[in-house]
């Protein structure tokens, strides 16, 4: 029954591939039809039979519209053979690299006896896939910047090797999170599906097939390029529609053949390590769910700082040891960590994962293309000093260089308004008549600009508006954002160049990084919320001994005593959102907070 499934996917993919080809044949036959024409009218008049002056007229006519299609076929036929299609931007690995990992690889096509890949490439991601490059602009890379010797080591080595592996047609892409948390037969369990498209994937007419539709496709890039000048852009909207024209025309069948080669794939590696790949694909959720909780909770933050963490990879691995042990559906996971790692099959993993990390900043935050004085490697272990104080400092200092514009000044946290020589505006909430005293304020602040959280507990405090956001907390939210955006406008661009080491930027788009922003755009209540948990962690290191710290699961956390404090937020957003200080000066008491107390800024 497998042999039948896989032939009938076979089967179905190639006849898809024919289809696709006979669109390109048809695409061909109409750009001959008026040379056809005119070599008719030719011969007639030749032969004295198609004479007179409407045959002549005639003669020239189509003789000059067959010599312009033929120009423009053959214009379109260049760039669809020229036009270099986009490839995913990777961290290839050369087999000096990896002999073992190659040799796993190798075994597998043997076993199920389908050609082996030529390269392996890894990826920022939990996902693995063949990618073809056959098309003839892949050729020989040349010599790229990132050939050198790079601050956190060779990293260029990865991708060197012999000249062959470079220009490799069939590239097997392997997520790296999976090299780290999967062990050797999970990992040889899940690329066998994988691995085993290169068998309908060789077949000569769906190769053609798939150069084809790659090349429309590029074609269709290089037409929407911008900054061209008029004639330049009249000429590519004539090519883009044709390419247009021809890949809507070949998408069903483009589709439907890149099915038949999943399904033939898929039945063959049916008989290969079969009751391990339903253990594997576990593993793959599980490998999923902690990168994506890695890159936005502990990752993010770093990118923000101008830091990118260096061994993401390993610490994914540490990611989803915690989620199994949180998880109770996750038992047992953790026990899997005796058996030997699939990174094992690397030479040396620790080159490697730096490399995937910073690809990973590159794809998901749009980061430089090499470390620098303010994109700078940062290690797990310095993470909560370099990371989470730097950041939590930062904001503070944000926080009040928007209250100093805004002329927001304190007094013995008696929520007190207004820039100095003004009066307080009549029309702001003021507190309430029976609001208990804060046994926290009992100092008086000698600055009323001091960077304290009792001169932002004043301002943000206040009875709640009906249906609306705290009107003091809502001008504070606007300038909060409008100050990051001034920053982030201020900021150095991303400096051209490719973090696929060993393929130059000309592969991929570099000016539309980030490829995968992982997450949208804060709107002014979060960007509020996070300054004033910032200021209050700041409040609580410099007044009573916490300490910043790293969930693998949630990112920067703070540390009173050692243990998580992990019911501050809902009390920061009763302030923030409703005016009501009550809950977050509990809290600050209770923890031994002094919210009148200066802090260190950045």
């Amino acid at each position: 029954m497998t042999g039948m499934g896989v032939e009938a996917g076979a089967h179905a993919a190639r006849s898809r591939a024919l289809a696709v080809l006979s669109i390109r044949g048809r695409a061909l036959a109409v750009a001959l039809l008026p040379a056809a024409a005119a070599v008719i009218l030719l011969a007639g008049g030749s032969t004295g039979h198609l004479v007179g002056p409407g045959w002549d007229a005639a003669r020239w006519v189509v003789s000059g519209v067959a010599l312009l299609v033929l120009l423009a076929a053959a214009g379109v036929a260049l760039v669809v053979a020229r036009a270099r299609p986009a490839v995913s931007p990777t961290v290839p690995i050369s087999e000096e690299s990896a002999p073992d990992l190659y040799r796993m690889v190798r075994d597998l096509a043997d076993r199920l006896d389908v050609p082996a890949p030529s390269a392996i490439a890894l990826t920022p991601d939990c996902d693995s896939w063949l990618e073809d490059r056959t098309h003839p602009p892949h050729g020989p890379p040349a010599r790229t910047p990132h050939d050198r010797q790079t601050p956190g080591g060779d990293l260029s080595s990865l991708g060197r090797g012999h000249p062959h592996r470079r220009t490799a047609a069939t590239v097997l892409v392997i997520g790296s999170p999976f090299l780290w948390w999967m062990r050797v037969g999970e990992l040889r369990a899940v690329l066998a599906p994988v691995v085993a498209g290169t068998g309908p994937s060789a077949h000569p007419d769906i190769a053609a097939a798939r150069r084809f539709v790659r090349g429309l496709d590029a074609t269709v890039a290089v037409a929407s390029a911008p900054g061209r000048c008029a004639l330049t852009r009249t000429v590519c909207a004539g090519l883009g529609w044709v390419a247009r024209l021809l890949l809507r025309s070949c998408r069903e069948h483009a589709a439907e053949m890149e099915r038949g080669v999943a399904a033939a794939a898929a039945e063959r590696a049916q008989a290969v390590d079969y009751g391990l790949r339903i253990v594997a694909q576990e593993q793959v959720g599980l490998a999923y769910a902690g990168w994506d909780r890695l890159l936005t909770r502990v990752a993010l933050p770093a990118w923000r700082m101008g830091r990118w963490p260096a061994r993401l990879d390993a610490g994914v691995v540490a990611a989803l040891t915690e989620l199994s042990r949180r998880d109770r559906l996750a038992e047992g996971f953790a026990s899997r960590l005796g058996e030997r790692p699939a990174c094992d099959l690397l030479e040396e993993p620790g080159l490697v994962d730096e490399a995937a990390s910073l690809l990973a900043a590159r794809l998901f935050h749009g980061g430089p293309a090499e470390a620098g004085p303010d994109w700078a490697p940062v290690a797990w272990d310095d993470y909560p000093e370099e990371v989470v104080d730097r950041k939590w400092r930062s904001d503070a200092a944000r926080l009040h260089r928007v209250l100093d514009t805004l002329g927001i000044r304190d007094t013995a946290g008696s929520g007190t308004h207004g820039t100095p020589g003004s009066q307080t505006d009549p029309s702001a909430p003021g507190p309430t008549p029976d609001a208990a005293p804060d046994p926290t304020a009992s100092e008086a602040v000698p600055d009323p600009a001091a960077p304290t959280l009792a001169r932002v507990l004043a301002h943000l405090s206040g009875p709640p508006a009906p249906h609306a956001e705290n009107p003091r907390a809502a001008a504070l939210a606007e300038g909060l954002s409008a100050e990051l955006a001034r920053e982030e406008a201020a900021a150095p661009a991303a400096r051209p160049g490719s973090g696929d080491v060993g393929h130059g930027s000309e592969l991929w788009d570099d000016a539309a990084l980030p490829l995968f922003p992982l997450q949208p755009p804060r709107t002014p209540r979060e960007i509020l919320a996070d300054h004033v948990t910032a200021m209050v962690c700041c409040a609580a290191m410099d007044t009573a001994g916490a300490t910043p710290g790293l969930d693998w699961l949630d990112g920067p956390t703070l540390l009173l005593d050692g243990e998580r404090a992990a019911d501050l937020t809902p009390r920061v957003l009763s302030l923030t959102e409703d005016g009501d200080p009550s809950p977050l000066r509990e809290w600050l008491t209770a923890s031994g907070i002094r919210p009148e107390k200066p802090v260190r800024l950045v």
